[in-house]
């Protein structure tokens, strides 16, 4: 008896494409068909990004898929991360080149009867000249004049190269595609029909009352070249719109400076293993993600941040793949390499992103899978009703092409993806990963924004805020300790503890350069603090030291003094965590630690208001911190919600959902479940991978600016993918029809039709 697997339960991997030869949306139904026909596969097609984002189980290898993409007739091959850019060329403005140079002639010759004369008597005396030539050799061979005009055979003779050598690519693409039409199949029709005609014209003609033979040859030619033309412009617009992903491609290096013993070398960055230790000198990009192990410089973080401000690193400090060295040499152990950096985590997201499918875009998928079947009979219902109305059989066929070459699905396939290509790059250059097309739509009519507190409105570290040193609480001589011996006591200990608040203090204490004592019987009681025997330097004697709770402290020293009392109850005020030195039960000093909000936020709850947006502050942590940082911010304080579990972050959520639409912005677990609830949801990227998943955009730059900013590419972005499908819909409903009245002939139809995909790229390259 077989055993049925569920398709879910089979492991699967992520594969990426690169696709070349796609022309239109009808080419990405194509390749998505073949590729989806594979048991298990499920593929995303990127017209712009001329890309294939593929999840296979692991059985399936890339060969099979290349080979699904090349049966259909487009080239394939695996995209290798993010070393790879992918502005590629095939090659199509050399043969824009050749095309332009065989097509101008034909076309002006076609427009000037005055050239038509000059030149057909030329070539006539040439032939003549030939012919005296042979006669002079004793030849009987005799060149004749062709029944036709000689010009005509000279428009024929410039058009078939172009046709048939020039336009291969097209026509090879459109009998491939014969069961499933795309635009290549309305070029190829449209250029084939207008020079087979001028070919049978041409031969079939007899001279009758001077009439020239209806030829189309610069029909034929000029269709080719407008539309290799705007390709050309187009695949030049869309290099564009993708230069700040291309940037984000490019980053990763090539090869490392790895230190092994006491000697260096080269290696290709395939060859780095974790733990590895490698050389960063002044001016070099990070090639993987690694910890300093030695060393001091600033670097430059731009790219994974979208801020061009240095960022100081020492020894433990951890860096990036991509960030840039300013100053200083650093020897790194490398912790993540090649798919697991940072780096390429974020290439995954803007690829994944641009991968997906917009509910826009699956509109006009719809339409574009039967526009050409369509069009084509549009074509030969416009040739019958013309030329059984009594038309000549030439004008009849010339609007058939007209309205063949006309048609643009081109418009209707690149509408979103081009504008999402340009609106991801750019966002991911400023620190914001946008994970689906579909959170560029949720932006739009979002009525209330819900924060978390730690790590949203606050950087959620903490840190040594204040510090409140008394060198003799006694006056006396014997229990006099000086300031930096205080600090030295109080670092011996803590750095021995794994409390976040012990490790604000011993962080601050040693940027100030101070030195530990030597400690024994080092002993931390869980919610109390720490206690240990710690040795001064130069003395035979130790001393008993005390960090806690004040609380804690208090029942092991003597009464505090007003100085230290007063600095507790501020710091308690303020919300803040508060620690107490205590040195052979006497209390010498107040250690403040506490989160910051964040110099921006003030700032963007500003700006939200200012836009008419409900701002809402629900958070876990008690009432007196809550308020206290929410006001600062200036949220109301009826609009601050403490002690709030994640099941009542949810519920919260949901209620606001039943009069607006929501933007939760959290960065923990704890924010998971409203994050997933919201409309819209945007996590903190130095949060959790929990909070991370489930948003809709991620903020590598940790900043509610960046949140802003991130809103407004996204309302941006949904108004250009709105006129960009306005235009493509509303260019074919009018051109179409114009052409099938035959009052456009079909040389200006192919430039129209090249026009027409252009204004889509360049309209998207109005995001900002």
């Amino acid at each position: 008896m077989g055993t049925n697997i569920e398709l879910n339960q089979i492991k699967t991997r992520q594969v990426d494409l690169s696709v070349i030869g796609m022309t239109c949306s009808s080419c990405v139904s194509t390749v998505e068909r073949s590729l989806n026909k594979i048991p298990g596969v499920r593929a995303a097609v990127n017209l712009a990004m001329e890309s294939a984002h593929v999840i296979a189980p692991f059985n399936i290898s890339e060969k099979e898929l290349i080979s699904a993409v090349t049966s259909v007739g487009y080239q394939a091959t695996a995209f290798k991360g993010e070393r790879e850019s992918f502005e590629r060329s095939n090659r199509l403005g050399i043969r824009l080149s050749i095309t332009f140079l065989l097509t101008v002639p034909v076309i002006l010759i076609s427009m000037f009867d005055s050239w038509h004369n000059q030149i057909g008597a030329r070539l006539l005396s040439v032939i003549d000249s030939l012919n005296i030539l042979l006669a002079d050799n004793g030849q009987k061979f005799i060149i004749s004049y062709p029944n036709a005009p000689i010009t005509t055979w000279l428009l024929i003779s410039l058009s078939v190269p172009v046709v048939f050598i020039l336009a291969w690519p097209i026509h090879r693409s459109a009998i491939k595609n014969l069961t499933h039409p795309t635009m290549d199949t309305l070029v190829s029709l449209g250029s084939l029909v207008s020079l087979s005609w001028s070919i049978y014209s041409a031969s079939t003609y007899i001279t009758k009352d001077n009439m020239m033979p209806t030829i189309y040859a610069e029909v034929s030619s000029a269709i080719i070249f407008f539309v290799m033309l705007g390709r050309y412009l187009e695949h030049r617009a869309k290099r564009k719109a993708g230069s700040a992903l291309a940037e984000l491609f490019k980053l990763s290096a090539g090869t490392v400076e790895v230190k092994r013993g006491n000697s260096t070398s080269v290696i290709s960055i395939d060859d780095l293993i974790v733990g590895d230790l490698f050389v960063v000198k002044p001016g070099d990009s990070i090639p993987t993600d690694g910890q300093v192990v030695s060393g001091f410089s600033t670097i430059n973080n731009s790219f994974l941040t979208g801020e061009a401000t240095p960022v100081e690193v020492a020894i433990n400090d951890l860096v990036f793949a991509g960030s840039i060295n300013n100053n200083g040499n650093l020897i790194v152990k490398a912790s993540r390499i090649g798919s697991d950096t940072e780096l390429a985590r974020i290439t995954r997201m803007v690829l994944a992103a641009q991968s997906e499918k917009a509910p826009a875009q699956q509109l006009a998928d719809r339409v574009s899978r039967v526009f050409v079947p369509i069009v084509l009979l549009l074509s030969i219902s416009t040739f019958l009703a013309w030329y059984l109305t009594g038309t000549a059989l030439a004008q009849s066929i010339a609007t058939a092409v007209a309205v063949l070459v006309i048609a643009c699905p081109c418009a209707l396939g690149l509408a979103t993806p081009i504008a999402l290509l340009v609106a991801s790059g750019k966002a991911a250059k400023g620190g914001i990963i946008i994970r689906s097309p579909k959170s560029i739509e949720k932006a739009v009519g979002i009525t209330d924004v819900v924060f978390d507190k730690t790590g949203t409105l606050t950087t959620g570290q903490m840190l040594l805020l204040e510090m409140v040193l008394i060198d003799n609480p006694l006056t006396t001589e014997s229990t006099a300790i000086s300031t930096s011996e205080l600090m030295s006591y109080a670092l011996s200990i803590e750095s021995l503890d794994s409390h976040p608040i012990a490790l604000a203090i011993t962080s601050a204490l040693s940027k100030q350069g101070i030195e530990p004592f030597t400690v024994t019987d080092f002993e931390h009681t869980s919610g109390v603090g720490v206690a240990a025997r710690v040795h001064p330097i130069g003395s035979s004697s130790s001393k008993a030291v005390l960090i806690g709770s004040p609380v804690s402290i208090a029942r092991s020293t003597t009464e505090f003094s007003p100085k230290l009392t007063a600095a507790i109850e501020a710091a308690k005020t303020r919300a803040n965590s508060v620690a107490v030195l205590a040195i052979d039960g006497l209390a010498y000093g107040v250690f403040e630690v506490g989160d910051q909000v964040k110099p921006e936020s003030k700032d963007a709850i500003n700006r939200l208001h200012a836009a008419q947006l409900n701002t809402w502050l629900v958070t876990g942590d008690g009432e007196t911190a809550a308020i206290s940082m929410g006001t600062q911010v200036g949220i109301p304080i009826d609009h601050i919600f403490a002690s709030a579990s994640p099941s009542d972050k949810l519920e919260f959520v949901s209620s606001l959902q039943e009069k607006g639409k929501v933007l939760m912005i959290g960065d923990g677990i704890n924010d998971a479940a409203a994050i997933a609830q919201s409309d819209l949801s945007i996590a903190m990227g130095s949060g959790t991978d929990t909070a991370i998943a489930a948003a809709d955009i991620t903020l590598i730059r940790p900043s509610l600016i960046a949140a802003l900013d991130a809103m407004a590419i996204s309302r941006k972005t949904t108004k250009i993918i709105k006129s960009n499908l306005i235009w493509a819909f509303l260019y074919n409903i009018v051109c179409i029809p114009v052409a099938a009245s035959g009052n456009l002939a079909p040389m200006y139809a192919a430039g129209a039709m090249s026009l027409s995909s252009l204004f889509v790229v360049i309209n998207s390259l109005r995001i900002k």
